[in-house]
């Protein structure tokens, strides 16, 4: 019977088609649009930079000739971090107008220059559309859940469509506009709201007679089966057996708080490889051409696109725009940490298990390297520039990650003092000791100093990054706007939910029962 659904809403949708009217595009107008493979973008982009040799990342297998250094002895060849409070010309920062106004400008260049990338002055603007609105219940929670798109303009280069996806699940027993976790995922709808039993009973009526006009043996079927429906509903929320609070999702946890939270689709952006580079936001403002080396990556991509979704939030009179945050895992993790960054319309992030080109400093050789990210399928989450610090043989030389001058601690303090929750898991349940959380460790110490600048507390501890060590898990450092804690889980963050929830409400001063 599933065949023959399938068959017959596939007809439906060539039919409607045929008649949709198409759209002619004269490409001859337009600058070729460029495919290339990962590997023949990675080759261009050391062919632009002079680069003639790559060094291979290490191996995760321990086992491997290559493996990666694990040893805390050899993890740190250049301890010396640059300093984050003294500016480009030698002197020192010691008031908040010489943070904003020198300090953070020069940071903040030097991270899109050599780490992420810049946006472009001639990126789109995106019009958002509510394509679907489901009034669902969520658990105990009753919501309003909206299916979104968000439309780049792309009149400049039609060759490339770029449409960001989007879904928007709000409480509605909560008074007032409401705080947004805004997370990098994949949306779907939470609880579908479902047609009551006589609706059911008239949409199987008309679905069996469509299908029979379609096959009339089907007659045969139904007669034998009179009972039967082709379409059932999906069974609805147990409220007699639903977990306790302390046991619910992440999502499920924040809409009992009072929160919202959005899903948006980084794919949707911009893919997570290399072809994908002359295609998505950063082609189309590229006009499908290949990336210049202080081109963005497909990390600022997706915060770029973050932001455009906070956009359409500030105008959602259920969303506190000013209350919303930002969160993801692993990859995700670090476009959470870059978007905090940049945008300072974000409020609070969540930055779970985010590993080399997220938390932990660039230049600590533990786990993955540098070279990891330069040479593998992993590149196109950086700038270009970034390929010099896996070099080894080039017009400039040889560089290593001891080479950069900015570091993930200065990335960690472009988001003070706004909150600023790093979270890890445990390698014995799954997140690798290959991430390096002692690495992400030091860097939160350090940029510590910049928090306490700007009025906010950190972790509570000296910002000696070097004599600190990391404390046990489950350890709570929660008493500031920037907090660590690392849980007893795998490579996820939903473990620190029920702790980064309430230390959130605390800071940005909300509570749903007001």
């Amino acid at each position: 019977m599933k065949q023959y659904s399938f068959l017959l809403l596939l007809l439906l949708g060539i039919n409607a088609a045929s008649k949709a009217q198409v759209t002619t595009i004269d490409s001859s107008k337009y600058p070729k649009l460029q495919t290339f493979t990962a590997q023949e973008d990675h080759d261009n982009m050391m062919q632009q930079l002079g680069i003639k040799k790559l060094r291979p990342g290490p191996s995760g297998n321990e086992s491997a000739p290559n493996h990666a250094n694990y040893d805390e002895a050899a993890a740190n060849p250049c301890p010396q971090l640059p300093d984050i409070l003294t500016l480009n010309n030698g002197k020192k920062v010691t008031t908040t107008e010489a943070w904003w106004q020198q300090r953070r400008p020069e940071i903040a260049a030097a991270v899109e220059k050599e780490l992420y990338g810049r946006i472009p002055a001639n990126v789109p603007a995106v019009s958002w559309t509510v394509k679907i609105t489901d009034r669902e219940f969520i658990g105990r929670t009753p919501a309003i859940v909206k299916q979104l798109v968000g439309h780049a303009n792309n009149d400049a280069y039609p060759l490339i469509n770029v449409d960001i996806n989007m879904m928007v699940v709000l409480p509605t027993n909560v008074k007032g506009p409401v705080p947004v976790l805004m997370m990098f995922g994949v949306p779907s709808f939470p609880a579908p709201a479902q047609p009551s039993p006589a609706e059911m009973e008239k949409l199987n009526a008309v679905f069996k007679q469509m299908m029979l006009q379609y096959d009339p043996s089907l007659k045969a079927i139904f007669d034998k089966y009179p009972a039967y429906n082709p379409v059932t509903r999906l069974p609805g929320p147990n409220f007699f057996a639903l977990p306790a609070v302390e046991n619910l999702s992440s999502t499920e946890q924040l809409l009992a708080a009072g929160w919202g939270y959005a899903t948006i689709d980084p794919n949707s952006i911009q893919a997570d490889n290399g072809a994908g580079l002359t295609r998505g936001i950063i082609g189309l403002v590229n006009k499908g051409q290949p990336r210049k080396p202080d081109d963005w990556g497909s990390l600022r991509a997706w915060a770029w696109g973050a932001a455009r979704g906070l956009d359409y939030l500030e105008t959602d009179t259920m969303v506190d725009a000013k209350k919303v945050g930002i969160e993801g895992v692993s990859r995700y993790g670090k476009a959470a940490l870059v978007t905090l960054a940049f945008e300072p319309r974000f409020a609070v992030g969540l930055i779970g298990s985010s590993g080399k080109g997220g938390a932990t400093l660039e230049r600590r050789v533990f786990g993955e390297a540098v070279e990891s990210l330069t040479s593998s399928g992993e590149y196109h989450w950086m700038a270009g520039n970034y390929l010099k610090y896996g070099t080894e043989e080039s017009s400039f030389g040889r560089k290593t990650g001891c080479d950069l001058t900015v570091d993930s601690h200065e990335l960690i303090a472009l988001c003070a003092p706004r909150l600023t929750f790093i979270s890890y898991g445990i390698p014995e349940k799954g997140d690798a000791k290959w991430l390096d959380q002692t690495g992400s460790y030091m860097a939160t110490v350090a940029a510590g100093v910049v928090f306490k600048l700007l009025g906010a507390k950190d972790i509570g501890v000296s910002n000696d990054y070097m004599k600190e060590k990391m404390p046990p898990m489950l350890t709570d450092m929660l008493d500031g706007e920037l907090a660590w804690r690392q849980h007893d889980g795998g490579h996820t963050d939903a473990s620190n939910f029920k702790y980064f929830i309430p230390w959130a409400s605390k800071f940005l001063h909300y509570n749903r029962t007001q």
